[in-house]
């Protein structure tokens, strides 16, 4: 599932960050900031308009994403 596809405050896994085109900058972006495999990733809040951007809170840190950055990302749903 997509970063954007999972629900507020639901816990899960980063699995990948896709590239869109060889050595894509936004998405070498997103790795550099934390958003690699097996990391803990967790949607907190959306903004008013269009739900964009979204609140994420990797690790400790919370990132502001617009939507189409948060669609790079696939992640997993953490176990219960």
């Amino acid at each position: 599932m997509k970063l954007t596809e999972l629900p507020r405050r639901a816990a899960a896994l980063v699995e990948a960050v896709d590239d869109l085109m060889p050595n894509d900058a936004i998405a070498r972006r997103l790795r550099e900031l934390g958003f690699v495999n097996g990391e803990r990733v967790e949607v907190m809040a959306a903004g008013p308009f269009s739900a964009e951007p979204l609140l994420v809170q990797i690790g400790y840190t919370r990132f502001a994403l617009r939507r189409a950055e948060a669609a790079r990302v696939r992640v997993v749903p953490e176990a219960a």
